[in-house]
Parts: C-alpha cells; structure tokens; sequence
C-alpha cells in the first residue's frame, strides 16, 4: 500500500485493536492512523478512497464491537488537539468531534452554560456521540446542535445545518460523513446549579448502570416506549454467560466482558436476547452498539 510520503511513517500496521475500546475485544487493524490535523485526515482520505481501502472513523470506542479477526482496511482515531479544541460565542459552544464528553461537559460549565449535563457519565466523544444522537432521561444530543462541519470520504469539507442535519433516537443522517466539529446551542446558567445537574445525572447513572467490568453501554436500543433491559430481564437473562461474556445481573440491557470475551461470545448473547425477546414479546430488539467485521 502506498501511502501519501509525508504520512507514511506515521501509519502504524497490524494494531491491537480491543485496548482502543470499552469492551476490549477486537483483533487487529490492518492500517492504523492518528492524523495530526485537519490536512493529514484529507491526505489520508484521498489515498484510502483511490486504493479502494475500507476507512473506519474510532472515537473513545465505547459503543462498539469489533471483530476478532480484526479489520481490512484503514483505522482512523481523531486524538490530536486540533480535533479536540473548544470555545465560547455568546451561548454557542464549538468543539471539535474527538473531545470526551466529560470534558465538554466541564468546559461549558466553566463558561456557566447548560444543557450539556444529562451526557453526564457516558464515555465517549462529542463525534460518537452526535453520530448516534446519544441520550438519557429522555433528552438526546441533537436537540442542541445548530452546525456540524463535516468531511465526506473524499476529504471535502462540508457545512450541516438546519434542515441538512437529521436526528432520530439513537441515529442520524451523518454515517456517510466525518464529523470534525459541533456548534451546540446552550442556556447560560450558574456554574453551582450545572455542577447540581451533573452530579444529579452521575448518581443516576452510578444506581443504575454501574460495573467494574469492561462493557460497551447498552446494548440494544429501548423498542417504543418500553425498556430493552426489562424485557431481557423478564425473559430471566440476567446472568446468563456465553464464553467470557455475561449479561449483567444489575441492567439487562448490558453484556460484560469477564476479563477474556470474545466478539463471537457477545454476539452470541445477542443473537439469544433477540431470540427470546422476539418468541416472548413479539419484540425484535435493534443493537444500539457498532459492530464492526
């Protein structure tokens, strides 16, 4: 593979994959890159579309699941600042797609501005996280975004908004895109009451979602105005274990890595969730995680 000169030694080949994600299973990836800036994502995408490579954009890897036989094709994660800066205009918040939510989080309450709060606790990045409008306590990302600059696969920049830009639960209209940037519409607010919010959302969280083990978050999206972890829960799956995966006993809807699971034991689960929920409920549960082959 020939890859741009400028760019060629800082593309890594044959990487681990599962350190790079929440659940810490994966095989490898055939080429990995951690591009520096805006023109070397460019570059690379030019090159991966003419040798007709597979590109697969990896934020904080929390919500997804990759093979064990690894990927073909190329790897790219957004870490470097100039994907994760952010600033302040007026009550816009800008910020680039590979920042964790945690810190976007703290960034606007410094700037004593909300809205941001109930993302409290997820752990991926601002890019994942419009990807698949994420969401909780009945409020999703997309409800605040006002622009969204964006990369097609070809490397040309590109403005979101107003009616380009689609949100659904748990989905959007972007998976043809790159996301590199947000501008998010917040409230101003004082700082102790965004600080009370957080820390509301947190305990939250922490009652209901807690594990030590390595996961990806929920597993199945919740079918229309029900609970994808109650109606796991009533088809008595809690505790169930395949390989060195096991659906949790606290929330139903999440699948544990017990230290040495392999992509075929979580999907294996999955496939006997849907199974049950489906004799049971007529129910067909959709993933919420990627899974990537």
């Amino acid at each position: 593979m020939l890859w741009p000169k400028s760019l060629s030694k800082e593309i890594k080949t044959k990487i681990n994959l599962a350190g790079y994600t929440s659940f810490k299973i994966g095989g490898q990836a055939e080429y990995f890159f951690e591009p520096k800036n805006l023109k070397s994502l460019q570059k690379i995408l030019v090159s991966a579309k003419q040798a007709g490579k597979r590109v697969f954009i990896l934020g904080a890897g929390s919500n997804i699941l990759i093979s064990d036989a690894g990927l073909d094709g190329l790897v790219i994660r957004l870490k470097s600042e100039d994907f994760r800066k952010s600033s302040c205009q007026g009550n816009y918040v800008v910020a680039g797609s590979g920042i964790k939510l945690n810190a976007l989080i703290s960034f606007s309450r410094k700037k004593n501005l909300s809205g941001l709060e109930f993302l409290a606790g997820i752990p991926g990045t601002l890019g994942g996280c419009l990807m698949g409008n994420a969401g909780a306590w009945g409020k999703a990302i997309g409800e605040l975004v006002k622009q969204i600059g964006v990369l097609d696969y070809s490397g040309k920049l590109k403005l979101l908004q107003g009616k380009q830009l689609k949100f659904a639960y748990r989905k959007s209209n972007l998976n043809k895109y790159i996301i590199i940037w947000a501008k998010l519409k917040l409230l101003p607010e004082n700082k102790k009451v965004i600080a009370a919010k957080i820390n509301k959302y947190l305990l939250q969280r922490k009652e209901t979602q807690s594990n030590s083990l390595s996961n990806a978050g929920c597993i199945f999206k919740n079918p229309d105005k029900d609970s994808a972890g109650r109606l796991i829960d009533l088809c008595g799956l809690k505790g169930k274990i395949n390989g060195g995966a096991v659906i949790s006993k606290r929330h139903a809807n999440f699948i544990l890595n017990t230290g040495k699971a392999k992509s075929r034991d979580v999907l294996s689960l999955m496939d006997l969730i849907q199974k049950k929920v489906i004799a049971r409920f007529k129910v067909n549960l959709e993933p919420e995680i990627k899974i990537w082959k």
